[in-house]
């Protein structure tokens, strides 16, 4: 993502500086205080406090959360799947509080608590489904933000229109006032087409990959509460392993 960023950066840049353009031209404090602050000021207002504390931290999360290694995690999860094919899922018991993956040791307790598999996967998957609909939240927050910036980058280039209607007298000022007032169309463009849609669809992207590492944990857990043999339960989690390969 990084990468992402820095290449679509050094594009602009290099563009502009094909065109002859000062760089310095484009340093507009005015135009960014209104894209900013007015996408800023749009975001607050529709969304509520508790969904922008949420959007803010799955930005974070996608900054310097890494990615979960799947083949890692079926290595671990076989360790819990040999004891609970002997001994039932009181033989994992013991294990839980070893377990790495938060979803794998928040369903190993809770299949402890329960009496009856339907009961178990029906709970599994309520979990998985409010996960991704959180998620889809958080990527909504930051796709309307992304909407709004390029309107609000007309707004600005609309003032710096006014202002150089005050000096149309001037016809040097009015020519580069102009040029000035449209570099707020352009942070807006760039605002929201190089951070917040982008940023959007990569959520989209990693709550789609978590919701198919949580389906198996919860496959694996369903297998152990069956007491599955470890080389079947093995063969149904390695077939997300393939699935992540092809993707």
């Amino acid at each position: 993502m990084f990468f992402g960023i820095v290449v679509a950066i050094l594009a602009g840049i290099g563009g502009i500086a094909a065109t002859g353009v000062r760089l310095s031209y484009f340093l507009q404090p005015t135009g960014l205080m209104i894209v900013l602050g007015g996408t800023i000021g749009v975001v607050f207002i529709t969304t509520p406090r508790v969904a922008l504390r949420n959007a803010w931290h799955r930005v974070t999360d996608l900054l310097w959360m890494p990615d979960v290694d799947r083949a890692a995690l079926i290595e671990e999860i076989m360790t819990f799947v040999k004891p609970a094919r002997g001994n039932g899922l009181i033989g994992v018991e013991p294990l839980i509080e070893q377990a790495k993956h938060p979803f794998l040791k928040e369903s190993l307790l809770l299949a402890l608590d329960v009496q009856q598999r339907s009961e178990l996967q029906s709970t599994l998957e309520t979990k998985i489904r409010l996960r991704e609909r959180q998620g889809e939240t958080d990527a909504k927050v930051l796709e309307v933000a992304g909407g709004f910036a390029p309107t609000i980058g007309v707004l600005g280039t609309v003032v710096g229109l006014i202002d150089v209607l005050r000096q149309f007298s001037n016809l040097s000022s009015v020519a580069g006032g102009i040029g000035t007032a449209f570099v707020s169309t352009i942070y807006g463009l760039a605002l929201a087409n190089i951070f917040l849609l982008p940023a959007a669809n990569r959520i989209r992207a990693r709550v789609a990959e978590t919701f198919e590492t949580h389906e198996m944990i919860s496959e694996a857990v369903l297998c152990m509460f069956d007491r599955m043999h470890p080389a079947l339960v093995r063969e149904r989690l390695n077939a997300f392993l393939r699935e992540a390969r092809e993707q």
